[in-house]
């Protein structure tokens, strides 16, 4: 990766390659957001600010997608969580519009996605996102992938990401996938109380420690996605025995212990009974015993792995 330096010039931040005079191979952003780059200021982020349970729409798509969010919505559901590249935020919009649940009562999660993180692309595509999304904000905005081999440094990212949440687009803002490495990077840039969350692959199988705990040291968020593995963990052994114990779905068991460990789940589902089972996973309390089998079920088993986005795994 390039050695990257930020100059000021006739009233401009830039960044540039050390190697590269300016003005090539750089870009230029307003002093006011060099201010949102270097703070360190603490935004009040908390766990409890991104709510615990939520469902995600990946793979989901036109009525599909539209009877999946409504239906949660009548079930409860307060949290909906998308993508730009899954290509239903339309979708989304129009049925949460038509719930008649109040846009405030919503936690709506969008991301960012790779081919819009140029700093004049991000805050225009999310812009369509809100308008697909019929909302003037969202709840919280994430970066979906690193993706290192992309051009753009994640400076002019992470910089585009904050003037978003300085335009009121997003009230919060978080990354997604990150390793350990990019989240040290992302906190030099824009501080810890900036990343309100960090998506990452999180399951049984793959309960990702060592990322877990240096963002807990930060004060980082954590809000699991796959938690049931594409369905695997449904046919464990140990996760069906505590299941049995406790009258209860091995999938409620996965969610359960994922939020007794602090985490945020977003299961996604197209039926109704598997929508209403795992919202009741809320209601379930493992023993400390029960919670250490799960642990020794580790076994680094990730699912989601494209080599064009993922970063180095810790």
């Amino acid at each position: 990766m390039a050695d990257w330096r930020l100059d000021v010039r006739d009233g401009v931040a830039a960044l540039a390659c050390r190697k590269v005079p300016l003005p090539a191979h750089c870009f230029h952003l307003p002093v006011r957001w060099l201010a949102y780059l270097s703070s360190k200021k603490e935004t009040n982020v908390t766990p409890s600010t991104i709510p615990a349970f939520g469902l995600g729409t990946f793979r989901l798509k036109d009525q599909v997608v539209i009877d999946s969010v409504s239906t949660a919505l009548e079930l409860g559901y307060r949290a909906i969580d998308t993508a730009q590249i899954y290509r239903n935020e339309a979708e989304v919009g129009q049925a949460i519009a038509a719930s008649g649940v109040p846009r405030g009562d919503v936690f709506i999660t969008t991301k960012i996605w790779t081919d819009n993180f140029a700093q004049k692309l991000l805050i225009p595509s999310l812009k369509e996102s809100l308008a697909k999304l019929r909302t003037d904000q969202v709840d919280l905005t994430l970066l979906h992938w690193p993706a290192p081999g992309q051009p753009v440094p994640l400076e002019e990212t992470l910089g585009a990401l904050m003037q978003a949440k300085a335009q009121g687009l997003s009230r919060l803002v978080g990354v997604s996938n990150f390793n350990i490495d990019y989240l040290q990077r992302a906190i030099k840039l824009v501080g810890a109380g900036n990343i309100a969350t960090n998506q990452i692959e999180l399951s049984p199988y793959l309960q990702n420690r060592k990322v877990v705990d240096f963002a807990r040291s930060q004060g980082i968020h954590i809000t699991s996605y796959m938690t049931l593995a594409y369905g695997k963990v449904l046919q464990d052994p140990v996760l069906g025995q505590i299941a049995k114990q406790h009258g209860a779905s091995v999938a409620q068991v996965a969610l359960a212990w994922a939020m007794q460990l602090g985490f945020s789940v977003i299961p996604s589902s197209t039926k109704r009974a598997n929508l209403e089972s795992n919202l009741q996973a809320q209601q379930l309390e493992l023993t400390e015993d029960e919670m250490a089998q799960i642990a020794a079920l580790d076994r680094g088993g990730r699912e989601v792995d494209p080599k064009a986005l993922a970063p180095v795994w810790d």
